[in-house]
């Protein structure tokens, strides 16, 4: 979901109509400046208060991640986007091919070489952040493992369950880790 918002958020950051660039620059401005602990706590708890509507805490975990994600996602990419020489959007205007299909055809191509290996580093970001979802109820891996620790059963005492957390997080992450900096080594050595 943040992927696909990024996208458009991106694609408006962009864009040639100066009012767009404007939503799209404020909408990053204003949640990049939002930890995701506050964001989860605001729509998680805050907002159902404020409106009287229950929201579930997959929803609200759904809706901060999506927000803050694509908010931080759209400036990686627009500086991918950024990085393209400025020559290749006035070569596709000289060859009178229009914005979109510029942007789709010679500058996306060569931006996605500069946009993935920050784009991985991120969700690596993003995985470790999901664990912060269990303070407004979100069942992930932090809250099972705590539901764990506090179980009355040998071998579930929390100086055992935490580090085997840890292990699964490392496990998870540590893999993409090495691949965002496979992927900025193998595009340092092709610049």
């Amino acid at each position: 979901g943040g992927g696909v918002v990024a996208a458009m958020i991106t694609f408006l950051t962009v864009s040639p109509q100066p009012m767009l660039k404007k939503i799209a620059q404020t909408y990053i401005w204003f949640f990049q400046s939002i930890p995701l602990l506050m964001l989860l706590f605001l729509i998680g708890l805050g907002v159902p208060r404020l409106i009287g509507v229950d929201v579930n805490p997959w929803t609200a975990a759904t809706i901060s991640l999506v927000l803050f994600t694509s908010a931080y996602l759209a400036e990686v990419w627009r500086g991918a986007i950024a990085a393209v020489p400025h020559g290749q959007w006035e070569a596709g205007f000289a060859l009178n091919i229009s914005f979109v299909s510029t942007l789709k055809k010679v500058i996306l191509p060569q931006a996605t070489r500069y946009g993935l290996a920050p784009t991985v580093g991120f969700m690596v970001q993003i995985i470790k952040g999901t664990s912060l979802a269990y303070i407004i109820g979100f069942s992930d891996l932090m809250l099972t493992g705590k539901r764990w620790a506090n179980a009355p059963v040998l071998g579930s005492e929390p100086f055992v369950i935490f580090p085997l957390m840890a292990i699964i997080y490392f496990c998870i992450c540590f893999p993409l880790a090495v691949l965002a900096r496979k992927l900025e080594a193998r595009d340092l050595a092709k610049s």
